[in-house]
C-alpha cells in the first residue's frame, strides 16, 4: 500500500495499537476520534474527542467536513500531543496528514484503527458514548 501514500502522509507517524494504550494510559496524549458521530456514539476511547473527517458517506462519495483542522484547533494546541484514530486507520492517515500540514507536531495515526483497540490485550472496555467532547 506503500505506493498510495502521498508525500504529505509520509510524514504522518503511525502506532499500532499496543503503543497507543501505553501513551493513553499515561496520560501522555489525548485522543481524537475522527468517525462520525453516529459511530462515535457506538463506543470510543475514554476521553476521547470526536472530530468528524467526513460529514457524510453515501454511495456516490464522501463529503469531507470543511472546517476539520478549526474544529480540532478549536480543541488542541497545535503543541498538544495525541492519537488520531477512526474505525481502521484509513480516514485517521489522512486526518492525521492533515493536522501536520496546518503545523500540528505531535500527531500521530492509530495503525488499525479503533477495531485494533478493541482487539489488543491492553485496552479496557468501551464505554457508552455521551455527547460531550463531540462536535457536530
Amino acid at each position: 500500500m506503500g505506493s498510495l501514500r502521498s508525500s504529505t502522509s509520509a510524514a504522518v507517524e503511525s502506532v499500532d495499537a499496543e503503543a497507543a494504550c501505553g501513551l493513553l494510559a499515561l496520560e501522555q496524549y489525548g485522543y481524537v476520534d475522527v468517525r462520525m458521530w453516529e459511530d462515535f456514539e457506538k463506543g470510543h476511547v475514554a476521553g476521547a474527542r470526536n472530530v468528524p473527517y467526513y460529514l457524510s458517506v453515501t454511495p456516490h462519495g464522501k463529503e469531507r467536513n470543511p472546517y476539520f483542522v478549526d474544529q480540532v484547533v478549536a480543541l488542541h494546541s497545535k503543541e498538544d500531543r495525541f492519537v488520531v484514530g477512526c474505525r481502521s486507520g484509513v480516514r485517521s492517515s489522512l486526518a492525521t496528514a492533515d493536522l501536520i500540514a496546518a503545523g500540528f507536531t505531535n500527531v500521530k495515526n492509530l495503525e488499525g484503527g479503533y477495531l485494533s483497540l478493541l482487539k489488543s490485550a491492553s485496552y479496557p472496555q468501551p464505554q457508552a458514548a455521551s455527547h460531550q467532547g463531540s462536535i457536530n
